[in-house]
C-alpha cells in the first residue's frame, strides 16, 4: 500500500491529550509548522504561513509523548500524512493529520536528556546464582566447596 510519509518540523501548539483506549494508549496534539524566509527588503527573517497538523501517537509512543512534550517545544515528527475532507454544518472542512511513527525534540533549538521508559511488569524470572566462570560445569560444585573452605579457614604463613 502506498502511503505518504512526511517529516514535519515545528512546535507543539497544544498540550498532548492522553487516553487509554481499548486498543491501547493514544495521544494527540496539534503541531504548528511555520515557513520562514529571508525578506531582502526588510533585511530580516520573516514568518510565512503556518500549517497546523493533528499528530496522533499510539501505544508506547503515546505514553512517552504525553510524558515528554509541552506547549511551545520544538519537535520533529515523522509519520503518515492523512488528509481528510468533511462537510460540517454545510461547510467543507479539510484536516491534515500525522499518524506518528517517531517524535523527538529538535536539538537545533536546545538540549534534551533521554530517559528510557519503564517496561511493563511481567512475571519475574526466578533469580539464578551467578555461575562460576573459572571452572567447567562438571567441577563447579567441587570448586565452590573448595572456595568456601578457603574463605572460612584462616591463612597459615610459614
Amino acid at each position: 500500500m502506498n502511503e505518504t510519509m512526511v517529516c514535519a518540523v515545528g512546535r507543539v501548539a497544544t498540550q498532548p491529550v492522553y487516553r487509554e483506549m481499548a486498543s491501547g494508549p493514544s495521544a494527540r496534539f496539534r503541531l504548528a509548522v511555520t515557513a520562514r524566509y529571508w525578506d531582502r527588503e526588510k533585511n530580516t527573517w520573516t514568518d510565512g504561513h503556518t500549517n497546523f497538523f493533528t499528530v496522533w501517537a499510539n501505544r508506547q509512543l503515546a505514553t512517552n509523548t504525553a510524558a515528554s512534550l509541552t506547549v511551545g517545544e520544538p519537535v520533529i515528527v515523522q509519520g503518515r500524512l492523512k488528509v481528510r475532507t468533511d462537510v460540517r454544518e454545510g461547510q467543507s472542512w479539510t484536516s491534515a493529520d500525522l499518524d506518528a511513527i517517531a517524535i523527538g525534540h529538535d536539538l537545533a533549538w536546545g538540549t534534551s536528556a533521554f530517559r528510557r521508559g519503564g517496561k511493563p511488569e511481567t512475571a519475574a524470572a526466578p533469580a539464578s546464582p551467578e555461575p562460576n566462570w573459572e571452572t567447567s560445569p562438571n567441577d563447579s560444585a567441587e570448586s565452590s566447596d573448595a572456595t568456601t573452605q578457603q574463605q572460612t579457614e584462616p591463612a597459615v604463613l610459614t
